[in-house]
């Protein structure tokens, strides 16, 4: 059971973070999209050998083979897509339980027919939704400009299953910084664990990837389970979409579970 009144106060409070983030996303898809040609390929691969390995390499962007579903896969879902959706995600997770505690309305919204679980699965279910939602504009974007500039190049079912390992990565990210802001009563630490954890998993990955020396890091952030050179290649990414759903639902039953059972100062 949802409250619909909170849920309406969510989607005025946060439409226009939303609104930022997709059109950011909407501005870089289609120049990403743009940018493929086949036949420059070895000039782009020439011009990325010209800047330092290190970077290229922290930032996502390399060769993952032939094709616009590999070009689109390394610089798109290299970075881009880590970085902005994780964004919404900081913003929103807060604003969901930790922002009300700290400003005293969560006091008025207990004071109404709603119980703690109920509005806490409100909020959880807003943040799933939208975050849903961000994905399948991106989705339904990347395949409908692919389908117009390059007609059948594309591979449909790898470019879905590219999406949908982006999506679980956001149910597990986002369900930290859930959690965070059940946990926490006031921003500041709600934003230290939720931002943090995030920020910092987004940091280890991008130097783990700068060589061999760092490359032990991989095992310290959740970002290496969304691989895209593995889900387009069609090599164990199985494995990795299950843990992200693991992380997600234990992520989220724990952060009922904890805005249920605390103290609240109100």
């Amino acid at each position: 059971m949802l409250s619909k009144p909170l849920l309406k106060a969510s989607v005025k409070l946060n439409y226009i973070v939303f609104i930022i983030i997709v059109a950011v996303l909407m501005m870089y898809l289609p120049i990403i999209i743009s940018m493929y040609n086949p036949e420059t390929q070895d000039s782009l691969n020439e011009m990325l050998k010209a800047l330092p390995p290190e970077m290229v390499a922290a930032m996502g962007f390399g060769e993952i083979g032939g094709g616009l579903l590999s070009f689109i896969g390394s610089y798109f879902y290299g970075f881009l897509i880590l970085l902005l959706p994780m964004i919404y995600a900081i913003v929103v997770a807060n604003r969901s339980i930790a922002s009300h505690v700290d400003k005293g309305s969560m006091a008025y919204l207990l004071s109404t027919p709603n119980t703690r679980l109920k509005i806490a699965r409100t909020q959880a279910f807003f943040l799933i939704v939208t975050v849903t939602l961000l994905i399948a504009i991106v989705t339904m974007i990347g395949i409908a400009l692919s389908s117009v500039l390059y007609p059948g190049e594309l591979d449909v079912s790898g470019f879905l299953l590219l999406n949908a390992g982006v999506l679980l990565l956001y149910y597990a990210l986002t369900g930290i910084g859930f959690f965070a802001s059940c946990f926490f009563n006031d921003t500041k630490n709600s934003l230290a664990v939720g931002a943090g954890l995030p920020v910092a998993f987004l940091v280890l990955q991008m130097i783990s990837n700068t060589g061999k020396e760092t490359e032990f890091l991989r095992y310290f952030t959740i970002y290496t389970l969304f691989s895209p050179k593995n889900i387009i290649n069609g090599e164990n990414f199985i494995i990795s979409f299950l843990a992200l759903a693991v992380i997600a639902i234990v992520a989220f039953t724990s952060s009922l579970y904890a805005f249920h059972k605390r103290d609240l100062p109100l």
